[in-house]
């Protein structure tokens, strides 16, 4: 299977937490990047963050750095999204994506250029 299904969203208040899953398969996870994004209403859809396929790069936006970790779970072929003190600016969809390529570093390219995705999960975070 080559889907990717987040879960995890709902609604929290600020300074809360939230931890996102998506799982996928082995296979997306062997040969795939696995980026985070997201999309408030009215904005453009932006990266989160990203694990490489090794899992040996990870990067991440710099309004979540320090707050946001990601992770990937070979066992449960999961990446999670550990979402700590969370703001009302962070509420929006958030999406799954994968990525082939063959460098071994999570890539610096725009969103419409990834390859699959997932349905989102909606965060709202508000007191």
């Amino acid at each position: 299977q080559l889907q990717l299904v987040e879960s995890g969203g709902g609604l929290v208040q600020p300074g809360g937490s939230l931890r996102l899953s998506c799982a996928s398969s082995r296979l997306i996870l062997d040969y795939y990047h696995i980026g985070w994004f997201r999309q408030a209403p009215g904005k453009e859809r932006e990266g989160v963050s990203c694990i490489s396929k090794t899992g040996g790069s990870i990067i991440y936006a710099n309004s979540m750095k320090g707050r946001f970790t990601i992770s990937r779970d070979y066992a449960k072929n999961t990446v999670y999204l550990q979402m700590n003190n969370l703001k009302p600016e962070d509420t929006a969809i958030y999406y799954c994506a994968a990525k082939m390529m063959y460098d071994s570093n999570c890539p610096n390219i725009p969103w419409r250029q990834w390859d699959r995705w997932g349905q989102g999960t909606q965060v709202t975070v508000s007191s």
